[in-house]
């Protein structure tokens, strides 16, 4: 198991889109958010290689990897290195990932 270590962008993310499904759901909702993307890091934690490299591909970022949080659009992102989950960034599945992550996340 590696320890996952959000960069401040990933944790910038998940404060707006929790607050974005507050606003758009409540509290409850925001809740079940939070919990369902914390469970996904932990996932991510349990087994680096599960995250797929396709949309780091797509933004021609190597070694990038992502992560779907369960029963919302958004995925985290990730590189694994030798002794830590390195955690770029959380974005929605609607977004321009490619153009977003393309800037040079390594």
């Amino acid at each position: 198991m590696k320890a996952g270590v959000l960069r401040p962008q990933a944790e910038i993310d998940l404060v707006d889109i929790t607050q974005w499904y507050a606003q758009q759901g409540g509290s409850a909702l925001a809740e079940r958010f939070f919990e369902s993307a914390r469970e996904a890091i932990k996932i991510i934690e349990r087994t680096p290689g599960i995250g797929s490299p396709r949309l780091g591909q797509l933004a021609e970022v190597d070694g990038l990897r992502s992560w779907p949080v369960k029963d919302f659009p958004v995925r985290w992102f990730y590189f694994e290195r030798v002794e830590f989950v390195d955690v770029v960034r959380l974005l929605g599945e609607r977004q321009d990932i490619a153009a977003i992550l393309g800037a040079g996340q390594d």
